[in-house]
Order: C-alpha cells, then sequence, then structure tokens
C-alpha cells in the first residue's frame, strides 16, 4: 500500500482536535489547534539541518492542512 505523505486525523475522543500526520521519515503528529508536534522518529543530524528541515516539513504540512481545509469548504458549498 502506498500511503500519502500527509493525511488529516481526528478522533472522538479529542472532539476539538486536528491532527495532521507525516507518514514518512521523519514521521510526526501535528495538533493544528494546540500547535503542538509529537515526533515519532528519532531525528539525527546537523542543528542547523534539522531546524531547516523541521521547518520545511512543517511549511509543507500547514500547506497540506491549508488546501484540504479550501477542498472541504468547496464541496460543502455545493
Amino acid at each position: 500500500m502506498t500511503l500519502p505523505n500527509f493525511l488529516v486525523a481526528d478522533n472522538t475522543d479529542m472532539p476539538d482536535e486536528i491532527f495532521i500526520i507525516h507518514t514518512a521519515f521523519p514521521r510526526f503528529a501535528w495538533s493544528v489547534n494546540r500547535d503542538e508536534v509529537e515526533w515519532m522518529d528519532e531525528l539525527e543530524g546537523e542543528e542547523e539541518d534539522l531546524i531547516t528541515e523541521i521547518a520545511n516539513l512543517l511549511d509543507a504540512a500547514e500547506a497540506f492542512y491549508e488546501r484540504e481545509m479550501t477542498r472541504h469548504e468547496k464541496e460543502l458549498s455545493v
């Protein structure tokens, strides 16, 4: 099975939360509402490189979230 790099997730135990899950290395879950990230993989490397990689991943996660919400809003308005 091929998974997309990002998934939108929710859970009835946390009804006010929306999560973006990054399925590729390094895997993480980003709580959109609380703006918190939980890393599932150990991050290794030079600090400066890690900061750049993390910033790029979080920018991509935010762009994915915004795109998905725009698509969802368009579906609701049809």
